[in-house]
């Protein structure tokens, strides 16, 4: 812990702390957690390195001051919140220049490609948007997708989110470009409390695989509990598979690959009794 910014008691009466915590390239992460467990982090604030570290006690006085009261529930800090600077964050060792199309090398599960690259749309001035490219590369087949599309789509953070705030970076002060939206789909990104399940998924298969662990008894664990006509008890393994992103959720034809990161905090630790930053992906 770098710094200790506050102290405060919840609405159930369980004492929490307001803490700065260093985060990638100088960056600080300003956090509300439980003061006793010292669990159940929530993230307040990504504070770039060039920030004055007064900054935080602000972030800090005004979540006590307005968010407390009006019981505000930011979401959780997530694995990668440590390992990736604030999309302000200006990198001095960028290159000036950088290719205006990029082209990230992984391909989905239905053999699209994804590219980022500058799309003529409604603004006189192209804009840098993401693509993604059928199986036959025709180009004039290529749909926009927002960020969070594409890394739906790949299942994985990366590479679209690295190669989004390096060329984001690179071509910040560029007047012949719009890169407005791109911006706004990454902070959505970074900031939203619904995550990737995938690693989430790939753990629960492991302990039913290697360690004889069932979906039911996980999701019960979960307290997602069903009684048959008997009134024998089982675990709900729809509501966990839905969750996982292996069954569809009601009315979809295909799962989700997200999920919100209470409810993956939920299964990790209760389920399978690990952290939750064990099966986040970064």
């Amino acid at each position: 812990m770098r710094l200790r910014l506050g102290e405060y008691t919840d609405s159930g009466g369980r004492p929490r702390q307001i803490i700065g915590i260093d985060g990638a390239g100088g960056s600080v992460l300003v956090i509300d957690r439980d003061a006793v467990t010292h669990g159940d982090d929530r993230l307040l604030a990504h504070l770039a390195a060039d920030e004055p570290i007064e900054n935080a006690s602000l972030v800090s006085r005004g979540y006590l001051g307005e968010g407390v009261v009006r019981c505000i529930r930011p979401r959780r800090v997530v694995a990668r919140d440590f390992h990736a600077a604030p999309l302000d964050d200006e990198d001095d060792d960028e290159p000036e220049r950088a290719p205006l199309v990029i082209d990230a090398p992984e391909l989905d599960r239905a053999g699209h490609a994804y590219r980022l690259e500058p799309v003529r749309g409604s603004l006189c001035i192209p804009e840098l948007r993401w693509r993604r490219l059928p199986p036959s590369a025709v180009a004039a087949d290529a749909s926009i997708v927002s960020v969070r599309e594409a890394v739906a789509r790949l299942e994985s953070y990366e590479p679209i989110c690295a190669l989004t705030r390096r060329t984001l970076r690179a071509h910040r002060q560029t007047r012949q470009l719009s890169t407005a939206v791109l911006r706004l789909e990454v902070q959505r990104l970074q900031r939203s409390p619904i995550v990737l399940n995938r690693g989430l998924r790939e753990a629960v298969i492991a302990a039913t695989e290697r360690h004889g662990l069932s979906m039911s008894e996980i999701a019960m664990r979960c307290g997602r509990i069903k009684y048959d006509r008997a009134g024998n008890a089982s675990g709900e393994t729809s509501w966990l598979a839905r969750r996982l992103g292996i069954l569809p959720e009601g009315g979809q034809q295909a799962p989700t690959p997200w999920i919100h990161s209470d409810v993956l905090a939920l299964i990790a630790r209760r389920g399978l009794g690990v952290s939750p930053r064990e099966v986040e992906l970064d």
